[in-house]
């Protein structure tokens, strides 16, 4: 029997002595939120505080902790980060030049890491080896395994803070090169602070929602609020992106019970988890919870096998055309596509689906209509009018998915805020856009 213990003595190393591995021009990998190994990258940055490093690149998403490569443009050209969805500090560098970003679909980020990236190596965070001489990728299995497959090493922290995934992606001591030990306590998400607005959308998109749906929920105050607002439901399931805790909060009064999916009854089905202490011991040893590769999570074709799927995001502004921004202001950088396009498409595919996306009708303490005649000029579209199923503010829904324009631009009027309703009208009709 091999002595895998042994084998664990044999490749530990401290964070220093992995960075001291890293050669100018590497690039290197690692997965989204928890699955950071913050220690090995501060130890890189230190090394490229030195100047002993160049040309380094490190692919990246949903940032959690507030790494150097990100915060200080002093390392612009030591060390850059490709983010393939930005959150946190990765805003920042992408809008000050030291950082790049890649447009994508969160479900296709596997295919492309296949077909045209190799990395010299993967960082990643796991629980502790059991007695078998597998790491469980705990909270994370969205873009692991692809990178590991594609990298020539794989150097890991254990934490023995990271929950155990039964029902998620493991790696074994053998595929791994050199391993570091770091107890710290995971990263949380803040809660979103629920004010009346956020209750009052939530309430709005529960009220559509079925016992024995199967639901997506996105990030941020609204998708929350709406959470609150199903634990009075019987039956419904998950298959979603990101576990949230509304998600914990349901499964634990009683509302979700998985009974009723068509696929992975039983289970809450996930590619990553992020948010409080609560999740990240509800995971721990939790057959009921399957993280799975993103390129099947949030494939449409597999999100649309469950009946009655109900996705729920969030948007930044929408205009008459039904046309969604979610990751830009203006020309400003703030995020990326993630997986809003995959779950309104899977949704809408769905026997009995459907799609919502949602936000307050104003910005900037009422001064700015969120539901605009035109996007906002270099602002991206996320969701484009085709796709697009429900918007919601706190004034109502508007149905657009196979209504005429005209109908459709009445409908979002309908719900915009009334200061902006009699402008939006004048624009739409001086377009020719309602008959």
């Amino acid at each position: 029997m091999t002595d895998y213990t042994s084998l664990y003595r044999n490749k530990l190393m401290s964070a220093q002595q992995v960075a001291q591995c890293v050669q100018n021009g590497w690039v290197i990998g690692t997965d989204a939120g928890a699955a950071q190994p913050v220690s090995l990258f501060t130890a890189l940055a230190e090394r490229a505080y030195k100047d002993e490093l160049s040309g380094v690149k490190v692919h990246i998403m949903l940032d959690v902790y507030p790494f150097e490569f990100y915060a200080d443009p002093q390392l612009n050209g030591k060390i850059n980060g490709v983010s393939w969805f930005s959150s946190g500090g990765a805003r920042k560098a992408v809008n000050g030049g030291w950082a790049t970003f890649v447009p994508n679909y969160y479900r296709d980020i596997p295919r492309h890491l296949a077909a045209g990236y190799d990395f010299d190596a993967v960082f990643l965070e796991v629980s502790p080896m059991d007695k078998h001489g597998y790491f469980s990728l705990a909270t994370v299995a969205s873009i692991s395994d692809v990178m590991i497959s594609k990298s020539r090493r794989v150097y890991v922290v254990v934490n023995d803070k990271q929950p155990r995934a039964v029902c998620g992606s493991m790696l074994h001591i053998s595929q791994v090169d050199g391993i570091s030990e770091h107890s710290h306590e995971l990263p949380v998400l803040p809660a979103a602070t629920l004010d009346d607005v956020s209750v009052a959308i939530g309430n709005i998109i529960a009220e559509q929602i079925p016992d024995g749906a199967c639901i997506q929920l996105g990030i941020g105050a609204i998708p929350d609020a709406t959470g609150m607002a199903l634990k009075n439901k019987k039956d419904l399931g998950i298959h979603t992106e990101m576990f949230t805790d509304s998600m914990v909060e349901l499964i634990e009064c009683g509302a979700v019970n998985n009974s009723r999916k068509q696929i992975h009854r039983g289970q809450s089905v996930t590619t990553f988890a992020y948010g409080s202490k609560r999740i990240y011991d509800y995971i721990d040893d939790n057959p009921g919870i399957a993280l799975m590769p993103v390129d099947y999570v949030n494939d449409p074709n597999v999100i649309c096998k469950n009946d009655n799927m109900i996705s729920i995001n969030a948007a930044i502004e929408v205009d008459l055309f039904g046309q969604v921004c979610a990751e830009s202001v203006g020309t400003k950088h703030m995020s990326g596509t993630g997986g809003q396009v995959d779950y309104v498409r899977g949704a809408c595919q769905s026997k009995g689906g459907m799609s919502f996306i949602a936000f307050a009708s104003t910005a900037k303490n009422g001064t700015i209509s969120k539901i605009s005649p035109i996007l906002t000029p270099g602002a991206v579209c996320t969701t484009g009018k085709n796709d697009v199923d429900h918007i919601v503010t706190e004034y109502g829904i508007a149905k657009l998915r196979g209504r005429p324009m005209s109908e459709r631009v009445k409908a979002l009027i309908a719900i915009a805020h009334p200061n902006f309703r009699d402008e939006l009208t004048f624009e739409a009709k001086k377009r020719g856009l309602i008959v």
